[in-house]
C-alpha cells in the first residue's frame, strides 16, 4: 500500500539525458535493419492494476460508455460486452512518453464518439515536454493532438482533484481546461483544436504542497482543479451560462460565471481553510456539491467538510457527514445518482487506517449512513461484502489486526461514480484497482451489496526488471508499488504477489542461469530486510540480511549455479555472499551504485557499470578491476546483460544523446567492446530463443535504429534488426528493461512505465519453434469442437470480434484450422494469435506456432478487427477443417 508512486523511470531517463562521453573506438557496420515491423500480436501479462486510478467518467448520453484515467499509464474505455477496460494511449512514443500521464478526462454527452484527454506526466523538470490536449472522434481508437504552452501533471501532488477537463454539455465545440503552475483557465471554442487563455479569470491559485520543495515536484503551485457546467443554464447549441470552477486556494477555492465565461466571481459565502477536491452539479436538484480537505491530496489530507450549494438561492449548506472534529481525512470521492436526485455520495479518500470510507446520503445530504460502522471497537459491521477471486493478491496475503480487514475496501479513493443510467452499479478508484458494484441500492434497503474488482484490461505497473527463465514460470517480474509477481500463465492474474517480504517496490531481480529454482530479488521497504531468495523458482520466498547501511534495493546478480551473490544496494557500497545472504563482506575495486550482473556460464564471474567504466570480479564479488575499455556511455543510464551459455559474451546498452549512446557487444567479458553503428540509441538489451537454424540466440532492444524508435529484433548475432512493434503498440517509455523467453521463438517481454509487462509474439513460426509446435500445413485435428464468438467492439465502419475454439473432444489437437463465412460482406482487417484468410465472405484462420497444440477439454482465443456497413451480424456456423462445432 505505497503512499508515493514511483519515479525510477523518469529519474533514469534524466540521468541518461544528462550524460556524455566519446565515441567508441570499435564499430560493426555491416548491421541492417527492416523498418517494417513483423506481424506481432501484444498482450499483457495480466496483473489487473496494479496503480492508481485517479477519474472515472461516465458519458452523460450514452450508456455503459466510460472512460478511466491513471496517472502515469495511459487512459481507457469501458467495454461492457466483456466488462474490461481498452487501453487507448499505446500510441504514445517515447518522445512523449509524457503523454501517458492523464490528468483529466472529459466525454462529450453532445456527440459521445468524441473523448479527450489532458496529458502530461510532470510539470517541474522530470518531463522535457509540455503538455498536450488530445481529441478523438471514435471513442479513443484514434487521437489528434495540440501542444500547450505550459506543463501538466498527471503524477503531480492533486491529481485526484477534477476533472480539470470539461465538454460544455449544450454546446460541445466549448471546452475548458484548468492548469497548474499558475497558468490559469484555458478555453477552446473549436472541440479542442486550439486553445487561449481566459484571461479575466480572477485567480489562478496558489496552493503548494510544500513551498520548500527544491526539485518543483511537491511546490508546484496546483492551480485550476475542476470546471463544471450547470446543464439547466443553456439550451442545444448555446453555451451553457453558468459555469463553476474549482481553484487550489485555500480561500478562495470556488467561482462561477453566469454569462458563458464572460465575467466570473467568487462564490460569496463559500468555506475558507480547504480545498474543493471536487464540484457535482446537480442540475434536478437545483444544487452544487462540494467536497473538502484541507491538503491536495493525494496521499495528504487531515480534515475535511462536504457542502451543498443551492444555484437558485446562493445558500451554503454544511452537509458533512463526520463533524470537523471527528475526521482525520479530507473528502475527495464525490457523486450523485442521476436516476435519482438527492442520492449523493462521498469518501474519506485519505483515510489510510483502518480503511477508507464512503458516505452515502439519499435525502440530499441532510442524514448519511457509512459503508461500515463499528460496533464495538475494534470490531466492524459492513455494509457490502468483498468478492477478490478474480484479483486474490489484494489482500497482500496480510492478516491484519481488527480494526483493519483485508483486503481493504480501499486507499487514495479520489474518484467515484454512480452509473448515471443504473442507480446500482457504481466505480471507484483506489491506490491499487477500480472497484465496483452492480447492486448498489442494497444499501439503502439494509442489504449487503458486493464490490468486485471491475479493472481487467486495466494494467498501470511500473516495471524496474524482467526475467524469463529456461525453465520453470516463464516470467518474473520486479515492478513499482505492488512488488512483483511469478506468472506461471500469462493469461492469468497470478494469485498473489511476491512476500515474505512484501517490497513496496523491487528494483532488481536475478535467477541462477543453470539451476533456475534458485531466485533472488530486491527492493525497497519501509522497515525490514530489502533482500530475499527463493528456491524453488520464486513460489515461495525468505528474506535475507541486510548489511549494514542498507536504504534501497539497487541491484543484485545471482551466480549462475546459486551458490552465491552480488548484491549493489543503495546506502552502501557493493557486497557479496556465499549461500543465502546471512552474512555480507564488501566487494573491492568497484564504486557504491555500480549496477551488477553475473556471468551465465562462470559461478565465479561477476560484472559491474558505473559512470562509464565496466568491472570484472573473477572470484565471486570480492574483487572487481576495471576494464581498460574507454568509449562507453559515461552516465548510470545503463543495462547490460551476460549471455547465456557463453562465457565472457556481454551486451551493454545505453547512454544519452549528448554523448555516446546505443549497443555495445563485448566476447572477451568486457576487455574490450564493438559498438554497432546502426543502433543510434539503445536502453535495453535481452536474449530469448534462437531462431532455426540459428547458432545465436535471438537478441531484443528498445531502441532507435535507422532513425526510427521501436522494440527490435535480431536473429543474427546484431548483424540485422527487424522492428517487431508498430506506431500503435509504443507504450511510452519501454527502456527499464527487455527480454526474450528462452523457451518460445520470437516472444519478447517488454517492460513500460504504467502500462505493466507487455508481451508480444510473432506469426513468423518458420522462425523457431521448440516446446510451442509449429503450425502443420493442414492441420486436420480429430474430436468434437464449440466456438464462442463476440464482437467485443463496435464502431462507424468497424468492429472488434473475439473467437474462443473448444476442444470438447477427447484427443488433444497439434493444429487447428477454423472456418466460417461472414453473413453481411464483414471484412478482416488485423488478426491477432491466429494467420487469416478470406475469399469472399469466407474466412480461414489457422493456429500460430505456439498456439498449435489444444488439449481435451482446452480452448484456444484469438481476435481480428474488421469493417462493415448495414449490419453487421454473427456468423452461425463453423467448421474445423471439415467438422462442423457447435456454437455458444
Amino acid at each position: 500500500m505505497r503512499r508515493t508512486r514511483i519515479l525510477t523511470a523518469v529519474l533514469a531517463l534524466a540521468a541518461g539525458l544528462l550524460a556524455g562521453t566519446p565515441p567508441a573506438l570499435a564499430a560493426d557496420s555491416t548491421a541492417k535493419v527492416s523498418l517494417a515491423a513483423d506481424t506481432y500480436t501484444w498482450k499483457n501479462a495480466r496483473v489487473d492494476g496494479g496503480g492508481f486510478v485517479p477519474g472515472i467518467v461516465f458519458n452523460r448520453s450514452e450508456k455503459n460508455l466510460a472512460y478511466a484515467r491513471t496517472d502515469i499509464g495511459g487512459a481507457y474505455r469501458w467495454q461492457q460486452s466483456s466488462k474490461t477496460w481498452t487501453p487507448l494511449l499505446d500510441s504514445v512514443g517515447w518522445d512523449d512518453w509524457g503523454h501517458t500521464g492523464v490528468v483529466s478526462l472529459a466525454s462529450d454527452a453532445v456527440d459521445p464518439n468524441k473523448v479527450y484527454a489532458a496529458v502530461g506526466t510532470y510539470t517541474n523538470s522530470w518531463d522535457p515536454k509540455n503538455g498536450a490536449v488530445m481529441r478523438s472522434s471514435n471513442r479513443g481508437a484514434s487521437w489528434q493532438k495540440t501542444d500547450l504552452p505550459f506543463k501538466l501533471g498527471g503524477n503531480m501532488p492533486g491529481r485526484g482533484m477534477g476533472e480539470r477537463l470539461a465538454v460544455d454539455p449544450n454546446k460541445n465545440s466549448v471546452l475548458y481546461l484548468g492548469a497548474p503552475s499558475g497558468k490559469g483557465l484555458w478555453r477552446s471554442t473549436d472541440s479542442g483544436v486550439s486553445w487561449s487563455q481566459v484571461a479575466n479569470f480572477p485567480n489562478v491559485g496558489n496552493y503548494q504542497q510544500d513551498p520548500s520543495d527544491t526539485s518543483g515536484y511537491a511546490s508546484d503551485n496546483q492551480g485550476i482543479v475542476w470546471v463544471t457546467f450547470d446543464e439547466s443554464t443553456g439550451t442545444s447549441g448555446n453555451a451553457t451560462r453558468a459555469i463553476y470552477v474549482g481553484v487550489a486556494d485555500l480561500q478562495n477555492s470556488v467561482y462561477r460565471s453566469t454569462d458563458a465565461g464572460a465575467t466570473w466571481t467568487r462564490l460569496a459565502g463559500q468555506p475558507t481553510g480547504y480545498l474543493a477536491h471536487k464540484g457535482v452539479l446537480d442540475a434536478a436538484g437545483g444544487y452544487l456539491y462540494l467536497s473538502y480537505s484541507d491538503k491536495g491530496g493525494p496521499y495528504d489530507g487531515g480534515k475535511g467538510q462536504v457542502w451543498r450549494y443551492a444555484t437558485a438561492t446562493g445558500t451554503w449548506t454544511n452537509i458533512s457527514p463526520v463533524a470537523e472534529a471527528d475526521t482525520y481525512y479530507g473528502f475527495s470521492g464525490l457523486t450523485v445518482d442521476r436516476q435519482k436526485p438527492g442520492t449523493v455520495m462521498a469518501t474519506a479518500y485519505s483515510s489510510w487506517w483502518p480503511d477508507t470510507q464512503i458516505f452515502r446520503s439519499t435525502d440530499s445530504g441532510a442524514t448519511w449512513t457509512r459503508a461500515w460502522d463499528y460496533t464495538s471497537y475494534p470490531n466492524r459491521a459492513n455494509r457490502y461484502t468483498m468478492d477478490v477471486s478474480s484479483s486474490p493478491w489484494l489482500t497482500w496475503g496480510a492478516n491484519p489486526s481488527p480494526p483493519e480487514q483485508t483486503p481493504k475496501l480501499g486507499w487514495m479513493t479520489e474518484s467515484l461514480e454512480i452509473d448515471p443510467f443504473d442507480s446500482n452499479r457504481m466505480m471507484y478508484g483506489t491506490g491499487a484497482t477500480v472497484y465496483g458494484t452492480e447492486n448498489l441500492t442494497n444499501w439503502d434497503s439494509g442489504g449487503q451489496f458486493t464490490i468486485k474488482p471491475m479493472v481487467q484490461g486495466l494494467e498501470e505497473t511500473a516495471v524496474n526488471d524482467l526475467a524469463s527463465p529456461p525453465s520453470g514460470a516463464p516470467l518474473l517480474s520486479a515492478l513499482g508499488d505492488v512488488g512483483g509477481f511469478r506468472h506461471t500463465d500469462l493469461t492469468k492474474v497470478p494469485s498473489m504477489m511476491f512476500t515474505s517480504p512484501n517490497f513496496t517496490t523491487t528494483t532488481s531481480l536475478d535467477f541462477a542461469e543453470t539451476n533456475a529454482n534458485t531466485v533472488v530479488r530486491v527492493g525497497n521497504l519501509d522497515s525490514g530486510p530489502h533482500i530475499a531468495f527463493s528456491t524453488d523458482n520464486g513460489a515461495n520466498w525468505f528474506a535475507g540480511t541486510d548489511p549494514s547501511g542498507v536504504s534501497g534495493g539497487g541491484t543484485v546478480a545471482a551466480a549462475s549455479d546459486g551458490s552465491r551473490f552480488v548484491w549493489s544496494p543503495a546506502g552502501t557500497g557493493v557486497q557479496y555472499t556465499t549461500g543465502f545472504g546471512s552474512s555480507w563482506s564488501a566487494s573491492s575495486g568497484i564504486p557504491a551504485d555500480a549496477i551488477v550482473e553475473s556471468d551465465r556460464v562462470d559461478p565465479r564471474t561477476f560484472y559491474g557499470f558505473k559512470s562509464g567504466k565496466f568491472y570484472v570480479s573473477t572470484d565471486g564479488g570480492a574483487t572487481f578491476t576495471a576494464s581498460g575499455a574507454t568509449g562507453l556511455p559515461s552516465g548510470d543510464s545503463v543495462r547490460f546483460k551476460a549471455l547465456p551459455g557463453a562465457k565472457g559474451d556481454v551486451w551493454l546498452a545505453g547512454g544519452a544523446t549528448d554523448g555516446a549512446y546505443g549497443l555495445w557487444h563485448s566476447t572477451d567479458g568486457g576487455a574490450s567492446w564493438t559498438k554497432l553503428s546502426i543502433v543510434d540509441q539503445a536502453d535495453a538489451i535481452g536474449f530469448g530463443k534462437a531462431a532455426t537454424g540459428a547458432s545465436y540466440q535471438t537478441l531484443y532492444t528498445s531502441a532507435k535504429i535507422g532513425g526510427v524508435r521501436g522494440i527490435f529484433r535480431s536473429t543474427d548475432k546484431g548483424a540485422t534488426w527487424t522492428r517487431v512493434n508498430d506506431d500503435a503498440h509504443q507504450w511510452g517509455w519501454t527502456g527499464a528493461a527487455i527480454t526474450g523467453d528462452p523457451r518460445v521463438y520470437g516472444r519478447v517481454y517488454v517492460s513500460t512505465n504504467g502500462r505493466g509487462v507487455i508481451y508480444g509474439d510473432t506469426s513468423d513460426t518458420g522462425g523457431g519453434g521448440g516446446t510451442d509446435p509449429t503450425d502443420p500445413t493442414d492441420p486436420t485435428p480429430r474430436g468434437a469442437c464449440a466456438v464462442t464468438y463476440k464482437i467485443t467492439n463496435q464502431w462507424s465502419g468497424g468492429f472488434q470480434a473475439d473467437v474462443q475454439l473448444s476442444n470438447t473432444g477427447s484427443s488433444a489437437w497439434t493444429g487447428w484450422s477454423l472456418g466460417w463465412a461472414f453473413p453481411n460482406a464483414q471484412t478482416i482487417s488485423q488478426t491477432w494469435n491466429a494467420e487469416a484468410a478470406q475469399s469472399g465472405s469466407t474466412v480461414t484462420a489457422k493456429n500460430v506456432g505456439w498456439n498449435a497444440n489444444v488439449a481435451a477439454g482446452s480452448s484456444v482465443s484469438f481476435g481480428f478487427t474488421g469493417s462493415w456497413s448495414g449490419t453487421n451480424g454473427k456468423p452461425t456456423a463453423f467448421k474445423l477443417g471439415d467438422q462442423a462445432c457447435t456454437v455458444a
